[in-house]
């Protein structure tokens, strides 16, 4: 099972997303796009040819309301909608500014009006919100419902928008066709969810996407069908998720409800979906509470052992004996590609144990967004795999241990902050340097691997560097774990001196298991966990919650909440 690196997958130049969109229709005019159900439940299936031409009638229709050279911004849940809007102004001379749905009003405002749109495509759940703070709101002209059934001047509907864009097509407009673009200009502002503070609008040009998209695919390459599920108004899946897909002609099938994403696997069948760590955890998890439920773990375990054995002798047996068990992904998932966080090692090679890729790869929104990733068959589950071809990357401040803050330099690199060139002096060097704020080390291979983000380093009294996502990595991979926070806590004379862990039990799991004790179990698990480790890394004091945690809308926990004490005890 040892693998090299090998030459870079061969990949379809494109010099803008119209072009990208003009090579697919062309050579896969016929073949499905997007699938999708509606509220009914009513299977829809839409051709590359269809699709490009709606974004065509959708851009026709823009360019009518004569805002001129404006932002357009959208907000709701995952669409087809949504994505026509999405690739209808990346060919524009519009910039595109993806809304978080989930955004907490307060929030949301600032950001509607930090973004300086003229246009807000919105999702029916917002409405009430928008006519409440219209006076709040003033650089907008129109407000564009995607369930709206009629036009009132100020808010339309996106069904009647397209119907007017088609009939100008066909009466021979043909305006937006003819639109070109400079891909250095600034073509989308994202703005970055944070676990603090308010967030900052990315500025990323037409060429960080392309550039983004063709070289990403060169270090990893995708199939034929989709499962999208991660929301839109994010880099990761709106980049890598929906534009890669778009290049390479496959299906993309939209996951009409997180909580559906197990059922629409089997409907769908997918060969590749992209996630974020935390589902990957949810995947992993419920494959083994499933599994001791039936009393199967043992048995499942010794089958993994047992294949593994055969595949270092050249025999890979994995499809036949785990067809059960990839049956409940589908069937024909070839490759979850996984991105966000740092991923336990261990989640990893299960899903390569059963025949399934997975493939962890770095980035970040500033970088829109891949910087790094894993190989189908150059695959190390430790590390973030390699970085793409175009790009420079070094580290900063290199420790004794090799260990420094990772920068990046090349076309993906952002343009800066929205309107905030102190933030963007602070991350940027004049020579386009780009400071992520992430620390990490570099491998012999080319590999890179995350320690850990920069602003949660733990400084002991002792003088001891400490990066808490370690530390949670190990505790993380308990059965008994589903959430883990790693932090210092003060010892009488008030310096950090020793680590706490909060956690956040797996309740199926520790009734799977007739655990009644879950922190005497939690605390002769962590031992066990860390055993290896030096003493400055070990945990002293646990924090068992009796709720999840609060979370971002990606999902990542927000380290600064407060905490919850509702069980203590000394390890």
């Amino acid at each position: 099972m040892k693998q090299k690196n090998y030459p870079l997958y061969n990949v379809k130049e494109f010099g803008s997303i119209r072009e990208m969109l003009l090579l697919a229709s062309k050579e896969a005019g016929d073949r499905y796009a997007f699938k999708y159900k509606d509220k009914n439940s009513t299977l829809h299936e839409i051709t590359y040819n269809s699709f490009r031409q709606d974004t065509v009638y959708l851009g026709t229709a823009i360019e009518s309301l004569e805002c001129g050279e404006c932002h357009i911004s959208a907000i709701g849940e995952n669409s087809y909608d949504w994505v026509t809007v999405y690739l209808s102004v990346l060919q524009s001379k519009n910039v595109f500014v993806p809304i978080d749905k989930d955004l907490p009003d307060k929030d949301l405002l600032y950001v509607l009006n930090d973004c300086d749109s003229s246009i807000l495509f919105y999702a029916k759940k917002h409405e009430s919100f928008i006519r409440e703070n219209r006076a709040s709101l003033p650089a907008f002209k129109y407000f564009i419902g995607f369930e709206r059934e009629e036009n009132d001047g100020e808010f339309l509907s996106y069904e009647k928008l397209i119907a007017a864009g088609k009939k100008e097509v066909d009466s021979g407009n043909n305006s937006f066709e003819k639109i070109r673009n400079n891909i250095e200009k600034l073509k989308m502002v994202v703005y970055t969810s944070g676990t603090t503070g308010l967030a900052k609008g990315v500025m990323l040009s037409e060429k960080n996407l392309v550039f983004s998209v063709y070289y990403g695919l060169q270090v990893s390459t995708v199939y034929d069908i989709c499962l999208s599920v991660l929301p839109y108004h994010h880099t990761y899946e709106g980049v890598c998720g929906i534009l890669v897909s778009l290049h390479m002609h496959a299906t993309i099938c939209i996951n009409d409800n997180l909580r559906n994403t197990a059922k629409n696997l089997l409907f769908y069948k997918p060969s590749y979906i992209i996630i974020v760590p935390a589902l990957a955890e949810v995947l992993y998890n419920k494959v083994w509470l499933s599994a001791a439920e039936k009393k199967m773990d043992v048995k499942l375990k010794k089958l993994i052992a047992f294949s593994n054995s055969l595949r270092n002798i050249g025999i890979d047996l994995r499809k036949p004996l785990f067809k059960t068990l990839r049956a409940a992904f589908g069937g024909n998932l070839r490759k979850i590609v996984c991105g966000g966080a740092p991923i336990r090692p261990e989640i990893g090679e299960f899903f390569d144990s059963i025949g399934i890729d997975l493939i962890n790869g770095y980035g970040i929104t500033e970088c829109s967004p891949l910087v790094s990733a894993n190989r189908d068959r150059f695959n190390d589950f430790r590390t973030t795999g390699v970085k793409l071809p175009c790009i420079d990357v070094k580290l900063d401040d290199v420790t004794g241990d090799g260990e420094g803050e990772i920068c990046v330099k090349g076309p993906i690199v952002m343009m800066g902050y929205y309107k905030n060139p102190e933030a963007t002096k602070a991350v940027l060097s004049d020579d386009g340097w780009f400071k992520t704020g992430d620390y990490g080390k570099i491998n012999e291979l080319g590999q890179i691997s995350i320690t850990g983000r920069k602003k949660n380093v733990i400084v002991l009294a002792n003088g001891k560097n400490i990066y808490p996502e370690e530390i949670e990595g190990y505790i993380s991979a308990i059965p008994l774990v589903s959430e883990v926070i790693v932090s210092a806590f003060k010892d009488d004379l008030g310096n950090e001196s020793a680590l706490c862990a909060e956690i956040f039990p797996n309740l199926d799991m520790l009734k799977a298991l007739n655990i009644t004790d879950t922190l005497d179990a939690l605390k002769t698990e962590i031992r066990k966990q860390l055993d290896k480790l030096p003493s400055y890394k070990q945990v002293t004091k646990i924090i068992v919650r009796d709720q999840e945690f609060e979370k971002t809308t990606s999902r990542k926990i927000k380290r600064n909440a407060a905490r919850q004490e509702i069980k203590k005890a000394s390890v």
